[in-house]
């Protein structure tokens, strides 16, 4: 059987993410059949059985709320460009979080955007060094919904939004089932399945609309509501996606 790298095996089976997993193999945290595993790159029987040490178990895995304003981009940004976990601090805090969790610069360690909202997009944004949780969102067999409030400018008649829910595409490939109806006399509703760069937008241009403004307000069961712009929160511990 082939061999498979330890952090990866160790992702895979919902431990932690691979950055935790490559920290706690060189913290001297992680147990293979019992033997102290602390060299990064180790390759391991998948067949075997990995333990963590309790100081590991320690440390949970925190998944972050973000409202991102526009002009910060979710993942590694070009020159010129910041960040949307630059924002996450002791500061920028929501005050109405009531998660009993502290903030330490220990938590931006491997914090990473679980799916993307474009730079000049708004709204939810999850942020998480859980595996579990990246997986959930954005693995290859994510089902969870994203709703999004979307102002667009220009006439939509009845076969144009009947193209959206359901006859467009994208890159050569034709596009999940969508739902969108209208919000008001300017405003879309789109719940989505996937996400593929900038598809709303891109969506709104193959029927004639422009988009003036874009917001998440909800991915699965979790919903942005009266999060400020820039304010952060942690998912709550009965909060599930």
């Amino acid at each position: 059987m082939e061999k498979i790298r330890l952090s990866k095996l160790m992702s895979e089976r919902g431990i932690c993410s691979r950055r935790e997993a490559d920290h706690f193999i060189s913290k001297g945290w992680v147990f293979v059949d019992g033997e102290r595993i602390t060299e990064l790159g180790t390759r391991i029987d998948p067949s075997r059985k990995i333990e963590l040490a309790k100081e590991a178990r320690r440390i949970p895995a925190v998944t972050i709320l973000l409202n991102k304003p526009v002009g910060y981009v979710s993942a590694q940004p070009e020159k010129g460009y910041q960040a949307a976990v630059s924002l996450i601090n002791a500061a920028s805090r929501f005050r109405g979080d009531d998660s009993p969790l502290k903030f330490v610069p220990e938590q931006l360690k491997g914090l990473a955007p679980a799916g993307r909202l474009d730079i000049d997009s708004t709204g939810l944004l999850v942020l998480t060094q859980d595996g579990r949780v990246a997986k959930l969102l954005i693995g290859e067999d994510s089902d969870i919904e994203k709703e999004y409030l979307v102002r667009v400018a220009g006439k939509l008649d009845a076969g144009g939004l009947a193209l959206l829910n359901l006859g467009l595409s994208l890159d050569g490939s034709a596009l999940k089932p969508a739902k969108v109806s209208w919000q008001n006399e300017d405003q879309l509703r789109f719940v989505l399945k996937e996400g593929k760069k900038r598809q709303i937008r891109r969506m709104c241009e193959l029927v004639g609309l422009k988009v003036v403004g874009l917001k998440r307000v909800r991915i699965g069961r979790v919903r942005l509501g009266d999060l400020p712009a820039g304010k952060w929160r942690y998912l709550g511990e009965n909060e599930r996606f």
